[in-house]
Order: structure tokens, then C-alpha cells, then sequence
């Protein structure tokens, strides 16, 4: 990651799926744009850190590492039961983000990384900062949970 045309075409393709995750994992639309902007500020200050090729999963692992920064340092209080909110979202598919939000943190990341991210097992858990087996095991189990959550709630005729 040498210049600067590099950094932004990598941080643009990057963006909605850094918000979505920052999103997922501090449910406040505010504090999930101060994280990714901060990720991709610290992203660039650190960019010779990063592998080739990996620079994506670089500036994810960095998000992750800010949204819990903010989880830490600013105390709030958020309700836990309330996914966000978004207006872009399909209607078709708001059973699924319900669900998906009502995860817990843990198992909802890696499933939000494999699945709204693209990630890689291997990818996914570098970014995490987990095992692979780890990841595997948390992402196995949030399908698990989602596939009882939603089963609970589709209608048959």
C-alpha cells in the first residue's frame, strides 16, 4: 500500500461493509461512523503494517479494535433487545437482520464478517484476532441459532 489513489480505491470498496460491522457491533449509527472513520485514519498512519494483499482484513481488524475502544470508553447505555435501524434496508429481509442483531457479539461478527464482508475463515478470524477453529466454531453456531430464530417465526400453509 504505497500511495495515496491506492489507499482510497481500497477504503472506498471497503466502506459499507466496515459500516455494517461497526454497526452490528455498537448498534448507534453515530458511533459506527466514528469508528470507521477513525479505523480508516489509523488504517492509513499504519498502512505499511499490513500485508500485501491483505489490506482489507487489515483496516477490519483495526474497526473491530475501535468499536471496542468506544465500547469501552464512553460507558452508555444501549438497549440491548434493539437492532439499528436503517432506512436502506429490504423489507424482505428485516426478519433476518432481527435476528442477526439479536446475536450476541461474539457469534454475530463472524457471521457478519463470512457473510456481509466476504471474509475468508482464515480472513475472519485474523481480523478477529481468533483461532480459525474459534471462528469456525462461533460462525457454526450463529447459523445454528438463526436457523432456530427464523424457523420459529415462518408461517407454513
Amino acid at each position: 500500500m504505497a500511495d495515496r489513489l491506492e489507499y482510497e480505491r481500497v477504503a472506498q470498496e471497503a466502506l459499507p461493509a466496515l459500516y455494517k460491522i461497526a454497526l452490528g457491533i455498537l448498534r448507534s449509527d453515530a458511533d459506527a461512523r466514528d469508528a470507521v472513520q477513525q479505523a480508516l485514519l489509523r488504517g492509513w498512519e499504519k498502512k505499511e503494517n499490513a500485508r500485501e494483499g491483505a489490506f482489507r482484513w487489515y483496516l477490519t481488524r483495526i474497526l473491530v479494535n475501535e468499536c471496542r475502544n468506544i465500547q469501552r470508553h464512553r460507558m452508555r447505555v444501549f438497549p440491548v433487545d434493539m437492532p439499528p435501524k436503517t432506512e436502506d434496508m429490504p423489507p424482505d429481509y428485516q426478519d433476518l437482520y432481527d435476528a442477526i442483531f439479536a446475536l450476541p457479539e461474539d457469534l454475530r461478527l463472524p457471521l457478519m464478517l463470512k457473510y456481509l464482508q466476504g471474509a475468508s475463515e482464515k480472513e475472519g478470524a485474523a481480523a478477529l484476532g481468533i483461532p480459525v477453529t474459534t471462528f469456525k466454531n462461533r460462525l457454526h453456531r450463529a447459523r445454528k441459532l438463526l436457523r432456530k430464530s427464523l424457523d420459529r417465526e415462518v408461517i407454513f400453509e
